[in-house]
């Protein structure tokens, strides 16, 4: 099995601001103190799902590991990768029939928020505030719980976590290690429930249904004029920081084909590749002019606006790749462009979106906003499952990383920038 945390980190743990890592250590003891990062790998009905955790500060005395796995990681040194495969339930709470229940459509709480009312949609994911009152369920948890089906009268909610029936296989990687200071209190931490509590599961299927995420407007944006106007100056700033950016880097490395050609799509001045990318001709399609011309990859440009007129202008079968790199949550006619996506890919040509939890307010599409973090990868699944035309899809995640301590919001964000990816084939 590929060791994903050694092929899509390789990062420096120096850049993490941790005052009180003192004397390095060899090798793990049940008294030190280590950085670990965690790939949790599952299966659903129509791809297949890895979700990165680093967990950049683990008590091993305090915290609790997975005791199927914490033979294997003590008396351990760097870069050690320990594995285990756990059915279904095993690892966490297993799949209970009575969290699966019916309530009256009454019972959801549609104006909850705000200035806002929320309809409850089949496949979708909702603070279990929304049901308070119901069931035992105070009116301020925040856990997420799905709506499975909707029907006129009736709404049927499972409170299960995602992953409870599903076999999970999880690889730990340690990263760092260093003796523990004096102790002063603290809070006790569970592994299992760290890398599947809150997000990973969330962008599957319920029981491979497609989720609704069609109604409510959800490609209607708060700036409705067109994006010519928009996008006509130039923006030359990043819109993840560097490690996000090198995250991305090394899975394009991964995934894309040596001297293969490749179309950057909604392009800008920077393309998120690594400097040995080992491509062939790279060609970028964008809004800005200015910002394609000041990126020195590509050898064609092309201003063209998607949201306009999302036919692409090229040949059938042109490219042996595409990418998307921090702009699919701007798409109009994501449906189309897909399509069109699908057109201009060589056979077995791989199409990678990536994204993060950043964007500019006034551009992005009403449903991204209105969804959990861990549903986007599963609204970007549903383009490419829509019309059948691409195969092998995949999603991953990478979370936890520390901030580069020169960034400009390190003084108020520890954590880098999630990533998320979403890819696959034409047949």
């Amino acid at each position: 099995m590929e060791d994903m945390t050694e092929a899509l980190l390789g990062f420096e743990l120096e850049s993490d601001n941790n005052d009180d890592r003192t004397q390095p250590l060899e090798r793990t003891h049940s008294r030190a103190m280590c950085a670990m990062a965690f790939s949790l790998r599952w299966q659903s009905a129509h791809a297949s799902h890895t979700d990165q955790l680093v967990v950049r500060k683990l008590n091993l005395w305090r915290d609790i590991l997975p005791y199927e796995l914490e033979p294997d990681l003590m008396g351990k040194p760097v870069d050690h990768v320990a594995r285990r495969t756990f059915r279904a339930g095993e690892l966490i709470v297993p799949f209970q029939s009575d969290l699966c229940f019916n309530l009256s459509q009454r019972a959801f709480h549609r104006g909850l928020r705000n200035n806002s009312y929320i309809e409850p949609r089949a496949g979708r994911f909702y603070p279990r505030a929304f049901i308070g009152g119901s069931r035992g369920i105070f009116p301020e948890e925040v856990l997420p719980f799905r709506i499975c089906r909707v029907s006129d009268d009736m709404i049927c909610c499972d409170l299960n976590n995602p992953l409870s029936d599903k076999t999970l296989d999880l690889q730990a990687r340690i990263l760092d290690i260093w003796e523990s200071g004096e102790e002063h209190g603290g809070s006790c931490n569970d592994v299992a429930e760290m890398v599947t509590a809150n997000g990973p599961g969330m962008q599957a299927r319920w029981r491979g249904e497609a989720t609704d995420f069609w109604q409510d407007i959800p490609f209607s944006r708060m700036a409705g004029e067109p994006d010519a106007g928009f996008y006509a100056m130039s923006r030359m700033v990043s819109h993840i920081d560097r490690t996000a950016s090198a995250q991305i880097g090394k899975l394009y490395r991964r995934l894309l084909p040596e001297g293969g050609r490749v179309l950057d799509l909604m392009a800008s001045w920077e393309s998120h590749l690594p400097a040995d990318h080992g491509l062939g001709r790279i060609d970028g399609l964008g809004m800005n002019a200015e910002e394609l011309a000041a990126n020195p990859l590509f050898g064609e440009r092309c201003v063209h606006d998607l949201n306009l007129n999302p036919t692409l202008p090229y040949r059938d079968g042109e490219f042996d790749a595409v990418i998307c790199s921090l702009s699919v949550e701007y798409l109009v006619k994501p449906f189309e462009v897909f399509a069109e996506v699908a057109r201009v890919l060589r056979p077995g040509g791989r199409f990678i979106v990536t994204f993060s939890n950043r964007w500019f307010p006034p551009k992005v599409i009403n449903v991204w906003e209105a969804i959990h973090e861990f549903e986007r990868p599963g609204l970007v699944m549903e383009y490419f499952l829509r019309d059948g035309m691409f195969e092998n899809l995949e999603t991953w995640s990478t979370r936890g990383l520390p901030r580069p301590a020169d960034d400009k919001y390190a003084d108020r964000r520890q954590d880098s920038d999630p990533v998320y990816a979403v890819w696959g084939c034409r047949p």
